[in-house]
């Protein structure tokens, strides 16, 4: 994974670009992908500033990306998920043109405030394989069934949720990896 800093006169009015890049080229994650294990890319970019004592968290921006195949047509599905909003990345009859898909770079919408501080932006991926339990639940939220989600009847992003789901998948013979990259500390210009 790749975190790019805006240019240095751009820190104040753009989030950094980040890139993963052949995620879906490994081969235990493909074979889990073919046996009908969709794969979850879940992205947090955070932007923090440096502290004497502690770093202090300023601001977050979550999304995901889910890739599923399917048997049938052979294809694979890639969509991205921001909030409660999927979108559609396209359907591929190659793995590789999914996975170019998937990391494709996205600008992340956080910019770090005109200050004297320092600053650094931090992102994590978080790869997994997920149990069918989830690729239900994704269908049902491609459908529009959004609203015990929507109401503020369920957390579709707790931490006990993804404790439970990395659980289950692990279970079932899924994988879940992660890795993490931080950008260079860098002073905004006012």
């Amino acid at each position: 994974m790749e975190v790019q800093l805006p240019t240095a006169t751009r820190l104040t009015a753009e989030g950094p670009l980040v890139r993963s890049r052949a995620i879906l080229a490994d081969p235990y994650l493909r074979e889990l992908l073919q046996s009908g294990f969709p794969v979850r890319l879940s992205y947090r970019v955070e932007l923090w500033a440096d502290g004497r004592f502690f770093d202090e968290l300023q601001r977050t921006a979550e999304w995901e990306v889910r890739v599923v195949f399917r048997g049938v047509p052979q294809t694979y599905e890639v969509i991205q998920v921001v909030g409660d909003r999927p979108l559609s990345l396209g359907t591929f009859a190659r793995l590789e043109d999914a996975d170019v898909a998937a990391a494709r770079p996205v600008r992340v919408p956080i910019s770090a405030p005109a200050d004297d501080r320092r600053f650094y932006y931090l992102a994590t991926l978080e790869v997994e394989a997920m149990s069918m339990t989830d690729l239900e639940e994704l269908n049902r939220w491609l459908r529009g069934e959004l609203q015990p989600t929507v109401r503020g009847q369920r957390n579709a992003g707790s931490a006990l949720t993804r404790g439970i789901r990395s659980l289950a998948t692990r279970l079932l013979g899924g994988e879940r990896r992660e890795y993490t990259e931080r950008s260079p500390s860098f002073r905004p210009s006012r």
